[in-house]
C-alpha cells in the first residue's frame, strides 16, 4: 500500500513536473510553547514536495500555559530557536508565521443568509462572496480577535448543499466556524517578535495546524477529533463529515502532570519531570502495585521512593480531566458520535504510557498517534509528533501564498482537497 506522505509527493510531482520553479521564498513557522519554542524553515520545490529545510530549538522560559509572562526571558529563547532554524535552513530570517495555542480560543458558529440576486438563474459567484462576508461579520467583545473564518455549509432555500453554484433559489445561506480568542496575548506574541526585529505575516490557531499536519482526507470525511497535548496547553480540532467542525483549547497540559507529581511525593520539578516520562503512565496497571521507584537525593530534598501506583494514579487522574474537560465540551456541541475516525493525538503528551488506553476509554473511540505527513526533508520532522503544529503551519502559509499569487492554480486545488484550509 503506497504510504499516504508518499502519494500526496508523487500526485505534487506529476501536476509540477513541467512547470517553471515557483517564486514562493521560504516560510519560517514558529512555535512558541510553554515547553520549549520550536522554528522550522520550510521550502516548497518546482516538483510540489513541501521540504523541511532548518529547525531551530531552545528550551521555553518566561512562557506559561501558552503565554509570555517574561518578555526578556521568553526573547532569549525565541533568538535562540531562530538561530538554529537559520543555521540549519541556511537562510535569514526575517518574516515569521505564528502558531498560537494559548488557552482562550473559543468557537462559535454563525450563519449568513441573503437573498440571491438572480434566482432563475441560479446562484453566481458574486452571491458566494456576499453570502460569506455577511457569515464571517460577527459581533464579539472589543477585546476579542477573530484568527480564523472557515466556511461550513451552504444552503439553498435551506437545503444543504455542496458547491451552491447553479442552483436555483430565493436565498442563499452559509454556516461559518468562527475561532477567536483573547487580543492583547497576540498582541504581546507580536509585540515580543517584532522587539527582535521580525515581522509576522501571519497568526495561525495551533490546533487547526495540527489537524492541517497529521489528517487524511478519509479521516476528515469520516469524523475524527485532534487532540494535541502541549506542556502548558492542549488543543483540539475536529471534522465531521468532511466539514471542519469545532475547535477550541484549555490552560491545562503536561506541566499540570509534572506539578502535581512534585508536590504529590515532594519532590523537585526536574526529578518529576523524569520520574513522569521514565516510570509514569497515564492508565492505571495493576501489575504495578507494590513497586517502587527510587529517587536520588537532591539539594535540599532527600533520596527516596515512591509507589509506582500512585505515580500512575497521579498522573491518570490529571489526564483524565483534561480528556473529559474535551468531550464534554464536544458532547456540549453535538458533535461526541460523529467521529467515526476516531480520536488523533499529537504534541509531546502523545509519547505518555497509557494515554492512548485512556483516550479510548474517555471517548470510547479507537485512537492513534498522529505525526506529520507528506513533508520531505528532515527525517526527525516526520517522526515526531510533538512538530505537527509547526510543520502543519508551513502547509497553512503556503497554501494562503499560493491562494494570494494565483488564486485558484492548481496546487492550491489539490493541497486543499489532500490536506484542506
Amino acid at each position: 500500500m503506497l504510504h499516504f506522505g508518499t502519494f500526496c509527493e508523487t500526485l505534487l510531482r506529476i501536476i509540477f513536473r513541467n512547470r517553471v520553479r515557483m517564486a514562493l521564498p521560504p516560510v519560517v513557522a514558529i512555535e512558541i510553547g510553554t515547553s520549549k519554542v520550536v522554528a522550522l524553515v520550510g521550502e516548497i520545490r518546482d516538483d510540489g514536495h513541501i521540504v523541511i529545510t532548518g529547525i531551530g530549538e531552545h528550551p521555553s522560559s518566561g512562557i506559561r500555559k501558552g503565554e509570555i509572562t517574561d518578555f526578556d526571558h521568553a526573547l532569549v529563547c525565541v533568538r535562540g530557536a531562530l538561530a538554529g532554524a537559520e543555521e540549519t535552513g541556511q537562510v535569514a530570517i526575517h518574516q515569521l508565521h505564528v502558531a498560537f495555542s494559548g488557552g482562550h480560543v473559543e468557537a462559535l458558529v454563525n450563519r449568513g443568509t441573503i437573498p440571491v440576486n438572480k434566482p432563475a438563474e441560479g446562484v453566481t459567484e458574486d452571491d458566494v462572496e456576499q453570502v460569506t462576508e455577511v457569515a464571517r461579520a460577527v459581533n464579539i467583545d472589543p477585546d476579542r480577535k477573530v484568527m480564523h473564518s472557515i466556511g461550513q455549509i451552504f444552503y439553498v432555500d435551506g437545503e444543504r448543499v455542496g458547491r451552491p453554484q447553479g442552483f436555483e433559489g430565493e436565498t442563499l445561506a452559509l454556516d461559518m466556524l468562527i475561532l477567536h480568542t483573547k487580543q492583547s496575548q497576540i498582541r504581546n506574541t507580536v509585540r515580543l517578535l517584532e522587539s527582535i526585529p521580525m515581522s509576522v505575516a501571519d497568526v495561525a490557531f495551533g490546533g487547526l495546524c495540527s489537524a492541517l499536519a497529521v489528517l487524511t482526507p478519509e479521516q476528515k470525511e469520516g469524523g475524527v477529533l485532534v487532540i494535541d497535548l502541549g506542556g502548558g496547553t492542549t488543543t483540539y480540532a475536529a471534522y465531521a463529515g468532511g466539514t471542519f467542525a469545532t475547535a477550541g483549547a484549555l490552560r491545562l497540559g503536561g506541566d499540570h502532570v509534572t506539578n502535581d507529581i512534585a508536590l504529590a511525593f515532594n519532590i523537585p520539578r526536574s526529578q518529576a519531570e523524569r520520574l513522569k516520562k521514565e516510570a509514569g503512565s497515564a492508565s492505571g496497571d495493576e501489575t504495578v502495585r507494590g513497586m517502587r521507584v527510587e529517587i536520588p537525593a537532591e539539594v535540599g530534598y532527600p533520596a527516596r521512593s515512591v509507589s509506582l501506583a500512585s505515580l500512575h494514579t497521579v498522573m491518570h487522574l490529571r489526564m483524565q480531566e483534561i480528556l473529559r474537560m474535551i468531550r464534554e465540551d464536544i458532547e456540549r456541541q453535538g458533535f461526541l458520535h460523529q467521529f467515526g475516525a476516531g480520536v488523533v493525538l499529537t504534541g509531546g503528551g502523545s509519547h505518555m504510557k497509557g494515554i492512548l488506553k485512556l483516550t479510548e476509554q474517555v471517548f470510547r473511540a479507537p485512537c492513534i498517534v498522529g505525526r506529520p505527513a507528506g513533508f520531505s526533508g528532515l527525517a526527525a520532522v516526520s517522526d515526531r509528533p510533538e512538530y505537527s503544529t509547526v510543520a502543519g503551519l508551513i502547509r497553512y502559509a503556503f497554501l494562503n501564498a499560493e491562494r494570494q499569487r494565483q488564486g485558484t492554480s492548481p496546487l492550491v486545488k489539490v493541497l486543499r482537497k489532500l490536506f484542506g484550509g
